[in-house]
């Protein structure tokens, strides 16, 4: 039976839902074309402290509550849209909203890493679908393609630049040779970078988005706790130098790779070849490369974040969530779950570039080749870049040949403690095939 309307609640008028408000009605008419009826803003839950947000003055006063209950007990509301970010009460709401028989839309990548696999087997139960393609990407499409376009490959890799904060900053270095306090400063000034920018120079966001994809690409539950991440903010302008050198980019990466029955997830600066298409994406874009049986290599690129990028996704999500409501849609049905098991990162192997301060004697590098060769990694070139006098120091920078990750830790410690080096400035690891 045709619907004359379907009703959508959303949670949180922040800069995403604020912005959602507005896109909502500037696409109402797009929106019923599309679906076969009108979508209609029925409530919003905000926070007392939003009530004051120009938003709310622009719109009839009975759409907003501050009450829960009123949201929940609001007569037509098919879709929630969770807006709010953060795990609770987030994940209360969520459990709330499908076991009511309400579809749930959501671009809150940290409770999708956590719980999304809880969620989607909830939703599963109640025929309802949890929907998040704005928690990865903001404003390209990567959650669908994953659960149907690529759905029949075997996936092998992602290498991805998934954090445009981190990415603008790592451009700023290499491009203008900044240090990595004042390239963060400027993302600030620019408003790339929150005034507190742990989650994006740590690497936690990128962590939480590959937790996903990596869970959706290998149909194996991948936890933020299963993904090593490390951020930017030990790089130095010398490490931008050498690298362009030697032929390398630096990125922040997010990897994700099937290796026998078994998959690395780990995010990291990393060198990659300074040819491969993602040393070639700058400023606050994202990309992401897929590799997979069928399409041998798929690029991925757009904006990653940013209030009109994402609410892209959501609408796209609504519409998928209105046309299932409207009869003319089906439900995403959750893959059997593979068993692969995740390889600890003591377990990884990648090649490495070193940069040790070492004394400027003779055989400073002997005493640090044998401590390698001992840990059985090989020296693939080794260049004596810059020498103090002052201090009678030399910078020293190594590439390796291939290495298990517990023995390269091993053997840093090992050099750290010998007298004549002064410290182990960076080391990053090295990809290059992609």
């Amino acid at each position: 039976m045709a619907r004359d309307s379907i009703g959508i609640g959303l949670m949180g008028v922040g800069t995403i839902g604020g912005q959602l408000v507005k896109s909502i009605s500037d696409k109402a008419e797009a929106l019923a074309d599309i679906v076969g009826c009108p979508v209609v803003l029925r409530k919003v839950k905000v926070l007392p402290e939003d009530l004051s947000r120009p938003v709310v003055h622009g719109m009839p006063a009975q759409l907003f509550t501050t009450d829960e209950e009123e949201f929940f007990n609001e007569p037509g509301i098919d879709i929630i849209v969770e807006a709010m970010g953060g795990v609770e009460p987030a994940l209360e709401y969520h459990h709330r909203a499908l076991s009511t028989g309400r579809h749930v839309v959501t671009p809150n990548k940290e409770l999708i890493a956590k719980h999304g696999a809880d969620l989607t087997a909830l939703a599963e139960e109640h025929d309802v679908s949890l929907l998040y393609e704005a928690s990865v990407g903001a404003g390209f499409p990567l959650i669908t393609p994953f659960k149907h376009d690529l759905a029949t490959n075997e996936i092998s890799g992602i290498y991805a630049i998934i954090n445009g904060t981190t990415n603008y900053i790592l451009t700023m270095m290499a491009r203008e040779g900044m240090e990595f306090a004042a390239a963060l400063k400027l993302a600030q000034e620019k408003g790339y970078a929150e005034p507190n920018p742990e989650n994006d120079v740590e690497g936690i966001d990128a962590h939480y988005k590959l937790a996903i994809l990596a869970s959706l690409a290998f149909h194996t539950q991948v936890k933020p706790e299963n993904v090593h991440h490390e951020g930017i903010s030990r790089l130095s302008s010398r490490d931008f130098r050498y690298a362009a050198e030697l032929g390398f980019a630096v990125k922040l990466l997010a990897i994700a790779k099937q290796v026998d029955n078994t998959i690395e997830a780990r995010v990291h600066p990393v060198f990659i070849p300074e040819e491969s298409q993602l040393a070639k994406i700058n400023g606050v874009y994202n990309a992401v490369l897929v590799e997979g049986d069928m399409i041998d290599k798929v690029l991925f690129f757009g904006q990653g974040a940013g209030p009109l990028p994402t609410c892209s996704s959501i609408i796209a999500d609504i519409v998928a969530a209105a046309q299932q409501v409207a009869g003319g849609g089906t439900r995403d049905r959750r893959r059997k779950d593979s068993g692969r098991s995740i390889k600890p990162m003591s377990e990884v192997t990648t090649r490495y570039y070193l940069r040790i301060k070492a004394a400027d004697q003779p055989g400073v590098l002997a005493q640090i080749a044998r401590i390698l060769g001992d840990n059985q990694i090989s020296i693939a070139s080794a260049i004596q870049k810059e020498t103090d006098p002052s201090t009678q120091a030399a910078e020293i920078v190594l590439m390796t040949h291939p290495a298990q990750e517990k023995a390269m830790q091993q053997a840093l410690g090992e050099i750290t403690g010998l007298k004549i080096v002064k410290e182990v400035s960076n080391f990053i690891r090295v990809e290059d095939d992609i």
